[in-house]
């Protein structure tokens, strides 16, 4: 039996979004170690405060202050922690009931083990060191004394600041392990020796590259085996004009579906050696493989004559 191919994947972006002014005053507050929560038309406090009440939807804007203690209303253990978690040590996921407060905030408790964490506990914030208008200004909570101590700290703020944050970019990522499966495997270890093999339905006869070990019109397994290519037609493409993160390639370029000779499935590949300008719908093309390359680095002109449309019109 072949190997089954795996390999680690990470999708990974940054999420850039702005902030209205009652989510603004929240984690500006935060930075100032203020904790601000907005109160509703009839009298609760939510924290973290949001811009429409969710039980009658209206408006709401009014910010109020209220303490950095507070109760732990349920709790859960992390033992193992994850890349990117408040905390590198094992600890507990609480939601806290800040005093002032009528709804609980989700974070991080550093305690000793599970049997230090009860619900009812009180814990305040533990602020940090470098704050800049984020979550992750509270570090975690942490133990604290008794209902007595919470009023002291507070400051009677009034929610509005000279320098207030405005947006907030927060890095998205997808950290796992894929596994193409028995027919993708075979395409990969065939483009490893500068072949594209796909899969023939037995019911429709269409060949599809990269095979998914079924046909997904006719939902019936596929297992034979057709090489196709290496030379294809362009169906239809695209020219990027955003340079992407981490990718060497300079901008405009173009990238195209491409209907491989013997394929009945158009596949994507970057177009090179030709002006990204007089890239067209129509042009043969043939796969450019780098040294030791496992996959074709783009696809480049043949020269011959452009492919006429009917041949290629079910592929767009």
């Amino acid at each position: 039996m072949p190997e089954v191919l795996k390999a680690p994947l990470i999708v990974e972006f940054p999420f850039t979004r702005s902030l209205g002014p009652v989510q603004s005053a929240f984690l500006t507050g935060l930075r100032e170690r203020v904790i601000l929560g907005v109160k509703t038309g009839d009298g609760r406090t939510l924290v973290p405060p949001v811009e429409y009440d969710p039980v009658t939807a209206e408006e709401i804007h009014d910010l109020v202050e209220v303490a950095p203690t507070g109760t732990v209303t349920t709790w859960a253990w992390n033992h193992a922690p994850r890349r990117g978690q408040p905390l590198d040590t094992p600890f507990a996921w609480v939601l806290v009931r800040l005093d002032g407060a009528d709804t609980a905030l989700l974070h991080a408790l550093d305690a000793s083990g599970p049997d230090a964490v009860h619900s009812g506990m009180r814990v305040r914030v533990r602020w940090a060191a470098e704050r800049s208008g984020a979550i992750t200004d509270i570090a975690c909570f942490e133990p604290y004394g008794s209902v007595d101590d919470a009023a002291a700290e507070l400051t009677g703020h009034h929610g509005r600041f000279a320098d207030p944050v405005t947006g907030i970019v927060t890095p998205a990522r997808l950290d796992y392990v894929y596994s193409p499966g028995r027919a993708q495997s075979a395409h990969l270890n065939a483009l490893a020796e500068q072949r594209t093999v796909g899969e023939r339905c037995p019911s429709c006869r269409k060949v599809y590259v990269p095979p998914r070990g079924a046909c997904p019109t006719c939902g019936v397994a596929t297992s034979e085996a057709v090489e196709v290519g290496p030379r294809g037609t362009v169906t239809t493409y695209c020219i990027v004009n955003i340079k992407a993160k981490n990718l060497d390639i300079e901008v405009p370029y173009v990238y195209a579906h491409i209907a491989l000779d013997g394929a009945d499935l158009a596949l994507h590949g970057r177009i090179g050696g030709i002006p990204y300008d007089q890239v067209r719908m129509g042009l043969r093309v043939e796969p450019v493989w780098p040294d030791g390359g496992r996959h074709p680095d783009h696809y480049r002109p043949t020269g011959e004559p452009d492919a006429d449309y009917e041949t290629y019109k079910e592929l767009l």
